[in-house]
């Protein structure tokens, strides 16, 4: 007999993410999903952990290229148990270990099942939103894989065209994106300078197989590191002045990849008034007298202009998953009813790599 659970919901925009966790999001009791009403495509899980999303914190603020319509339960992405299948469901079998996939369920999605979100004991998704979880990851690595390697993977092979011998400066390298970057970049042969603000965030860079590990001020470290050339690519999920330094340590022709702004999220209006009144810039004379390739690479909006180009991506990255050669990193685990806890650490910037949340 399945008990009932709980969720999260996100009832209206904040303007703000530490006003979003504070005011629009609270946890109600979720009663449980009828295994009989689920049509003949749908699949029940139980929710076994939820990764806690950089995502989660803008979205819920109204800051994201899209949002959900509240009221919607966040969470992009997570693992759990099979409850139920429809009678068409040919691929997933009751009892299977799975991977919530957040580009075809969940907040992050375009379709009917944008409210269902993994904040929740239960969710209810189309059989083509769960992926066999790897054998080598448990519930909480598998909860953290998908998001943060697809956009590693998306920015620096599919843009950054990053190859065997190159040389790329990752900087915010202890985020969840970061590490995954520092383990893609090793597994095509580049050379990995990991750059970051703390030294006990970057051991856990190094044992994840940085090369070289830079907390604070990098511009002369990395020149010193690279004989005086500078980089071949830049993964910046940073922005602001970290990019200007960045920009200042990057070979003639290197590529500039634009990941994210972690230091100064609120480029947008807060509560989805959209616009970007507070956007970063970069200087165009560098860009220039260093032929520089600028590349914007938004992994989601890019795979909803081309859904085509998620197989060859999706296909690596759970071969490599399957083969133990990812490892994402939690750092912190917390109870679904301790979300905001959770997404305060997210947002304050204690959580190396990842964090998790159990129903």
């Amino acid at each position: 007999m399945l008990e009932a659970g709980t969720r999260v919901v996100v009832d209206r925009f904040a303007e703000s993410p530490e006003e979003a966790i504070d005011t629009v999001m609270s946890l109600v009791p979720q009663p449980v999903p009828d295994p009989k009403a689920l049509t003949s495509n749908e699949v029940l899980i139980r929710i076994k952990s939820a990764a806690v999303g950089w995502v989660d914190l803008l979205m819920s603020s109204g800051q994201y290229q899209h949002m959900a319509k509240p009221p919607y339960t966040p969470g992009l992405e997570g693992t759990g148990e099979v409850l139920a299948v429809g009678k068409d469901a040919k691929r997933t079998t009751v009892g299977a270990r799975v991977l919530f996939d957040g580009m075809l369920a969940g907040p992050r999605s375009l379709g009917a099942y944008q409210s269902q979100g993994t904040f929740a004991t239960y969710a209810v998704l189309p059989e083509e939103a769960v992926l066999p979880l790897p054998a080598t990851l448990d519930f909480d690595q598998g909860a953290a894989l998908l998001s943060a390697y697809e956009t590693a993977y998306h920015c620096l092979i599919t843009r950054g065209r990053l190859t065997a011998g190159e040389t790329v400066l990752i900087l915010g390298a202890s985020g969840s994106t970061g590490l995954a970057a520092v383990e893609l970049a090793k597994l095509v042969g580049a050379t990995v300078i990991a750059a970051g603000r703390s030294e006990k965030k970057l051991e856990v860079v190094k044992a994840s197989g940085a090369d070289h590990v830079i907390a604070g001020p990098f511009k002369d470290q990395v020149k010193a590191l690279t004989g005086g050339k500078g980089v071949d690519v830049v993964y910046d999920g940073v922005g602001g002045e970290t990019s200007l330094e960045a920009l200042r340590c990057v070979r003639f022709g290197a590529r500039f990849l634009i990941v994210g702004w972690a230091s100064t999220p609120n480029v947008a209006k807060g509560a989805g008034g959209r616009g970007a009144p507070n956007a970063n810039q970069l200087p165009t004379n560098l860009m220039m007298m260093k032929s520089l390739d600028v590349l914007g690479c938004p992994m989601a909006i890019s795979t909803a202009m081309d859904p085509s180009s998620r197989a060859p991506r999706l296909e690596a990255i759970l071969a490599w998953a399957e083969a133990g050669k990812l490892r994402p990193h939690v750092s912190h685990r917390f109870a679904l009813s301790d979300f905001q806890s959770a997404l305060r650490a997210k947002w304050t910037g204690e959580v190396i790599g990842n964090a998790v949340l159990h129903p």
